[in-house]
């Protein structure tokens, strides 16, 4: 018989439990400072999940890996999450991690401390830094990613934050971010809201976008602001119109996505938003450092650059553009290549990697089942991680957006008219 399976609620409760010690521990280690966890960063919602991810690999002992659980009562037997026993809401986050845990542990001890500082957005400290380390970091906070767009990990992360602050009596207090607002409530967005919903330049960092603060100061109008609106939900219209475009026989990924799970199909749509204006030719300028806004007024649109903006806008200003100009780079890459694979006479034209960079915005990121040759294997593992890794960094993008409130207050619009209702 085979065993049952944990009870969601219980498996998100040890969740929490894990990760206040995560973001305690953080805390003593220097890697996230007082005043980060008191304003709750937009990249702290992401940081802080794949910490506690990383740790429980650290403290893994069993093979195939598995995470022992806190006992309910002092007299319950020992419990651990397994593949066996795992919710099957949970599964794909599980298999992930488990996947980096062997990964992980064989990592030398700099190397550990160095993919904790590349998690927190911080430089490692290693010359070279060991390359692993990133895509490592890119799957754990893709799967944090996952867990953060959830309504219940929204809800129960400021407790979290408070528990971390006051171990060491720091005498700060955590203030909601605008993100803790009833976004994706019934009664806000329009979608029925589950308790427990199914389911990252050069540099090394380059996909992990740096430390802004949250832009608490953008809660009201500005003409900037509109600008940006105006061209997000333009490119959020096109998103959605193409999920209600497609068929019954050949339906829009995200089709199935906002049937049983809206709250991350909401933000799928925003990612793949993002990338609708990343990629429209036109709209982004990098050899300008601008972007090519929606105007009612100016028909031919309103060029934008982050000097024009308020200083709390210009990190995501930047990001947008950065974004934008590595995406055009990824699809002339892809093009490339599959020319390159067509003249060879190649029978398998690899899979571009802007599509699966759409890929995981929609579906997230998952385990592959290659059994390839080695050689074939790392080329895919390093594709697959720069394409995790900039999924990750247009999904954080698309987190910070549903911070801002100028942007939220017009969204439920949007979905409303042209969303698709379950």
């Amino acid at each position: 018989m085979p065993p049952s399976k944990l009870d969601e609620e219980y498996v998100q409760n040890s969740f929490h439990t894990y990760l206040k010690s995560s973001l305690t521990q953080a805390k003593v280690e220097k890697l996230i400072e007082d005043q980060v966890l008191a304003s709750a960063e937009a990249d702290l919602m992401i940081s802080g999940p794949a910490l506690c991810l990383y740790f429980a690999a650290l403290r893994c002992t069993t093979n195939p890996p598995s995470v022992p659980l806190p006992r309910a009562t002092k007299s319950a037997p020992p419990l651990e999450l397994s593949s066996d026993n795992c919710p099957p809401a949970f599964l794909g986050f599980l298999a992930v991690w488990a996947a980096t845990v062997p990964r992980i542990q064989g990592l030398v001890p700099q190397d550990q401390h160095d993919l904790a500082r590349i998690i927190c957005g911080l430089q490692p400290i290693a010359i070279p830094p060991n390359s692993e380390c990133a895509g490592i970091a890119a799957d754990l906070r893709a799967v944090a990613i996952e867990i953060s767009q959830r309504r219940t990990f929204q809800d129960r992360y400021a407790n979290d934050l408070q528990a971390a602050l006051d171990a060491g009596s720091s005498g700060n207090s955590f203030v909601p971010p605008p993100v803790y607002s009833d976004l994706l409530t019934p009664e806000s967005s329009g979608y029925g809201s589950k308790k427990f919903a199914s389911s990252s330049s050069s540099s090394v960092l380059s996909a992990f976008p740096s430390r802004t603060p949250s832009p608490t100061i953008l809660t009201q109008d500005t003409p900037e602001i509109d600008f940006i609106r105006e061209t997000l939900y333009s490119a959020l219209a096109a998103v959605l119109e193409q999920i209600t475009a497609s068929r019954a026989h050949n339906p829009h990924p995200l089709a199935r996505l906002f049937r049983y799970d809206p709250p991350r199909a909401h933000f799928a749509a925003v990612s793949l938003a993002i990338l609708e204006v990343a990629t429209t030719q036109g709209i982004i300028l990098p050899d300008q450092n601008a972007i090519m806004c929606v105007s009612a007024r100016e028909p031919g649109g309103h060029k934008l650059t982050p000097d024009a903006c308020p200083e709390p806008l210009r990190p995501f200003m930047m990001e947008l553009i950065a974004i934008g100009r590595d995406a055009q780079v990824m699809q002339d890459e892809d093009n490339e290549e599959t020319i390159k694979a067509i003249e060879r006479g190649d029978q398998d034209i690899p899979e571009p990697r802007f599509e699966r960079v759409q890929a995981i915005i929609v579906d997230g990121v998952r385990v592959g089942g290659d059994t390839a040759a080695d050689r074939c294997r790392t080329r895919k593992r390093s594709v697959e991680g720069r394409a995790v890794a900039f999924a990750n960094r247009v999904n954080a993008l698309g987190l910070s957006i549903s911070r801002i409130k100028a942007f939220r207050d017009r969204e439920k619009e949007v979905f409303d008219v042209l969303g698709p209702h379950p």
